[in-house]
């Protein structure tokens, strides 16, 4: 205990240099229960989390736990950024079931439930509208306009610093078909010149995923795994770019050859006057890597993970998603259905990836998903 005081006076130091302090989740908690303990203000127990990073996957139920440590919203805002950058993370060691491993057998007949589900269940799925809220976690950036949604709040008195914090929240209605979602309106946001960037592809698509995943023969066994009171098979796979169809798609970023970042955005192929900035998406599609969550007992995929293969000289480094599944009853029946997605980012906002001016932007995205109907009113 001596050393965790010593560990959390050191953190609550600003420092001009900063660099993350790695922590388990039992760590995060005893950080929390001490900082409790020392009657610590909101601002000061924020300030101690966002120099932290998680060794572990901080999940919602920890976060639960630990809830009656967290003095206020500036702390609990830095709880929902460590849950979204950990949620590619493995969990803790007593989430791991001591179970072995299954034999070959096994795991071929649990892949093999898993395929037919994807294609057969999943791919199936009907037409449906839902009601997607989504948070905006983000660092680096000045005062922003909130970003599209039917309602929407953002901090207006932002400065900029380097560490991640709530940006902003929107709802907006999506449509779904075959498990792919889409929004039901068009996207008006000026991304790039608002200080904020757009995904402009859907999720990964669990079909499309898991046959590249096993047309490229690379579906491994990982482990055992609790996930919401159920013991999951858990499988690592990795797809190269031959035989992928992963696109990353985000707006927008300046033409490094553009003066600044504080122009009108514009086609390309319109004629721009000298002081102005030519905005474009970056685009390409990708090798990746990830991971399914498979029930053993239906072969249903209850988590998958997607992690872009990107390469540090684009502007865009790193697209990771999780897409959580549960059961939702929709029109009487029982459809496993996407409820939450995570989505980590870190792009490089001015357009500019030459050696020794990069500024590096991360955004975080958590969204959830309700009122899941059928798609024009069909029973």
């Amino acid at each position: 205990m001596k050393r965790l005081v010593c560990v959390v006076a050191l953190l609550l130091i600003t420092v001009p240099a900063w660099s993350a302090k790695n922590v388990t989740l039992a760590e995060l908690t005893d950080m929390l229960k001490t900082l409790h303990q020392a009657n610590k203000s909101d601002a000061d127990v924020a300030a101690a989390l966002k120099q932290v990073q998680m060794t572990e996957e901080l999940t919602r139920e920890k976060m639960n736990d630990v809830a009656e440590f967290v003095p206020g919203q500036l702390s609990t805002e830095q709880l929902y950024v460590l849950e979204a950058r950990s949620a590619m993370m493995p969990p803790p060691p007593a989430a791991i079931p001591p179970a072995a491993a299954p034999d070959a057998a096994a795991q071929k007949a649990i892949l093999d439930k898993a395929d037919d589900y994807a294609a057969k269940t999943y791919d199936q799925l009907p037409a449906l509208t839902a009601s997607k809220a989504t948070r905006r976690f983000q660092d680096n950036v000045e005062a922003v306009a909130p970003a599209a949604g039917k309602r929407s709040s953002a901090n207006a008195e932002v400065s900029p610093y380097q560490f991640v914090h709530f940006l902003n929240s929107t709802t907006a209605d999506i449509v779904s078909e075959h498990g792919i979602e889409r929004p039901a309106a068009k996207d008006k946001t000026v991304w790039g010149p608002n200080k904020m960037i757009g995904i402009q592809e859907p999720d990964p698509s669990l079909n499309e995923v898991y046959k590249e995943a096993k047309d490229a023969g690379s579906i491994k066994w990982l482990r055992w795994q609790m996930v919401a009171g159920t013991q999951v098979a858990v499988f690592a796979f990795d797809v190269p770019k031959k035989k992928s169809h992963l696109t990353v798609n985000i707006c927008c970023f300046p033409n490094p050859s553009s003066p600044s970042e504080t122009g009108v955005a514009r086609n390309t192929s319109d004629s721009v006057p000298a002081n102005d900035v030519i905005w474009h998406n970056y685009k390409s599609v990708l090798p990746y890597h990830g991971q399914f969550f498979i029930d053993p007992g239906t072969g249903t995929v209850v988590r998958m993970i997607a992690q872009a293969d990107l390469k540090s000289s684009e502007v865009v480094h790193q697209q990771d998603t999780r897409i959580d599944y549960g059961t939702v009853t929709v029109g009487g029946k029982p459809l496993v259905l996407p409820v939450k997605t995570v989505i980590d980012t870190e792009v490089v906002p001015n357009g500019d990836v030459s050696p020794g001016s990069t500024s590096e932007r991360t955004t975080l995205f958590t969204a959830e998903y309700s009122n899941y109907q059928p798609a024009g009113g069909a029973k």
